[in-house]
């Protein structure tokens, strides 16, 4: 009881600062997750500490952009959550605090081969593959034959029935181009990714986004972290989850502390508690089904089985280092985006 009603207060709070653009005196925090577990992390955090948390959800893009710009003044103490790699570009930039959480100990191996990677700025929090979904209904009020293959999404038949996030705001999306790039080699890629644009209805501003469309009917098709599909599903959407047949990518969500942030104890404290079984364990509390990183949280029960996923070695290396993710979002932005008619969108 007493999380739900912090929770309440959470919601609350959040609302008030959304409308106000107000921070909290205790932590600012910048969340990449879906909205839910943000508030639940808020509420559980602020319960165990006594601390206020001023905590907003922005895309991945969006945070790395906004911790850019605020490099010289930071008003952000805390980046929590968000594909990995888009970390690893933050720490390459110098724009994070080294750290060691307490429970680093606890990790599994390869959020301590991303804690290596990153230069002690980022510790991997959790994981998921990529995938799509698709609304049997919506498929079979169309008559189409449902894809189980990345190339059956260039299909004419789905022609407006596909959605994506853009890869400048979304790193589930900057995650799916670096996932093409590494299965078909960077100009295919880029080819297939133009075909694709043919077929699809809206570039989102969230990587979570095109899959609550296809939950909600109001596309065929939605690309995305299965995870992500997973919620979606479990609510009783009528969405078949798809691991694709040539292979996928998968992420590695992360946790980081600003550089000059002006709450560092609090930040530390934070960061502790979101590597800790507890901070952990409010993932599944809110519903969600992403892997946790500590080898004692426990794992949610819809949690996808990615050991039965065909996955790609993903190299976060090249693909968390800016110079290749400006290189390969103007590629996009030129050869994809200017060449096809999709709208940007929310």
């Amino acid at each position: 009881m007493k999380l739900v009603t912090s929770l309440g207060a959470g919601a609350a709070f959040w609302l008030s600062s959304a409308l106000t653009g107000a921070t909290a005196q205790d932590l600012n925090v910048l969340c990449g997750v879906d909205k839910d577990w943000c508030l639940t992390m808020e509420a559980a955090f602020e319960q165990t500490t006594g601390l206020d948390v001023a905590m907003a959800r922005r895309s991945t893009g969006e945070i790395l952009e906004q911790i850019r710009d605020e490099k010289d003044d930071p008003q952000v103490d805390v980046w929590w959550g968000g594909t990995g790699d888009t970390h690893l570009q933050a720490a390459a930039e110098g724009l994070l605090e080294p750290y060691r959480p307490a429970h680093t100990g606890d990790a599994l191996p390869w959020a301590q081969n991303f804690y290596q990677l990153s230069g002690g700025t980022a510790s991997g929090v959790y994981a998921g593959a990529l995938g799509f979904a698709y609304n049997s209904s919506v498929l079979t009020g169309n008559g189409l034959k449902a894809p189980s293959c990345w190339k059956d999404l260039t299909d004419p038949r789905y022609l407006g029935l596909v959605q994506l996030a853009n890869p400048n705001s979304s790193g589930t999306a900057y995650t799916f181009l670096a996932t093409l790039v590494q299965l078909l080699g960077e100009d295919e890629a880029i080819r297939y990714l133009a075909a694709l644009a043919h077929n699809i209805s809206h570039f989102t501003t969230s990587g979570a986004a095109p899959v609550k469309a296809a939950a909600r009917g109001e596309t065929g098709i939605g690309i995305s972290f299965i995870h992500d599909a997973v919620t979606q599903q479990q609510a009783g959407a009528p969405l078949v989850i798809v691991a694709p047949c040539e292979g996928t990518g998968y992420e590695i969500g992360a946790v980081s502390i600003v550089k000059g942030a002006k709450h560092l104890q609090a930040a530390r404290r934070f960061v502790n508690y979101s590597m800790s079984p507890e901070g952990q364990a409010t993932g599944a509390a809110s519903g969600q089904n992403q892997i946790p990183s500590n080898a004692r949280a426990a794992l949610p029960p819809a949690a996808p089985d990615i050991s039965l996923i065909r996955m790609v070695d993903y190299d976060f290396a090249t693909f968390g280092s800016p110079e290749q993710r400006r290189r390969l979002l103007d590629r996009f932005d030129k050869e994809v985006l200017g060449n096809s008619s999709p709208v940007v969108t929310q």
